[in-house]
């Protein structure tokens, strides 16, 4: 098989080859020590060479398997919100924001662009190839202009979604940095794109904390469209 072809098998398919391929060395090496015993070094030879060559396919397959693993968790990607736009005016947008638990806001906010952004904590590599997924919280929404003075003499538009008095572990992480040990990085992370009218845009997390937006092919289109 080309080796290649071993890194689009399943994590799960990779990992029970490696077990069989164990068995296989094990079987071998109760052959070699059956041959030493015998008085046979021809044949031990022979079974030296197969419980290396064995044991070297297991390590192969379970290196890929595991590699496998950490790479599929790293690019695994978890929904954050969808943002829906409808234009009230010129710079002038009303949005819909949807969660993955069901429930809904509606905003309203001034610019040619929106903006999520969000507090990332992201853990050390042995806790998060072990699947424990980064924390993040919305921190706001804003809009954005495309032209810089627009952008420091237009309205400015804020949605903050910090609940006043709420239990955040983020924070508690900021004041007792000793109780998360695990904890690599704390940090912002915020993404962009154009606003257009009956827009569809999705927003999500990836295993790497970084924040990714995506527009629908039909928003997409508007997006491209000449003015």
């Amino acid at each position: 098989m080309d080796w290649t072809a071993l890194l689009r098998l399943p994590t799960t398919i990779l990992l029970i080859l490696a077990v069989i391929s164990l068995f296989f060395t094990l079987v071998q090496l109760v052959a070699l020590r059956q041959h030493l015993h015998g008085g046979q070094p021809v044949a031990a030879s022979g079974r030296a060479v197969l419980v290396l060559l064995a044991f070297a396919i297991t390590l192969l397959l379970a290196g890929l398997g595991f590699a496998l693993r950490g790479y599929r968790l790293l690019t695994e990607e978890a929904p954050v919100v969808e943002i829906e736009s409808h234009i009230l005016s010129p710079q002038r947008w009303s949005l819909v924001l949807h969660w993955p638990d069901g429930s809904s806001r509606q905003v309203q906010v001034a610019g040619d662009a929106w903006r999520v952004e969000a507090v990332v904590l992201k853990w050390k590599a042995p806790a998060m190839l072990a699947g424990l997924p980064p924390l993040f919280r919305l921190d706001r929404l804003s809009g954005r202009y495309d032209d810089p003075a627009d952008e420091a003499h237009a309205l400015r538009t804020v949605v903050d979604f910090n609940e006043a008095g709420g239990f955040d572990l983020l924070d508690l992480h900021r004041q007792f940095p000793r109780w998360l040990p695990d904890v690599d990085a704390l940090f912002g992370s915020g993404v962009y794109l154009p606003l257009v009218d009956q827009g569809h845009y999705t927003v999500s997390l990836m295993r790497t904390g970084a924040l990714v937006a995506r527009p629908d092919e039909a928003t997409e289109q508007k997006i491209a469209q000449p003015f």
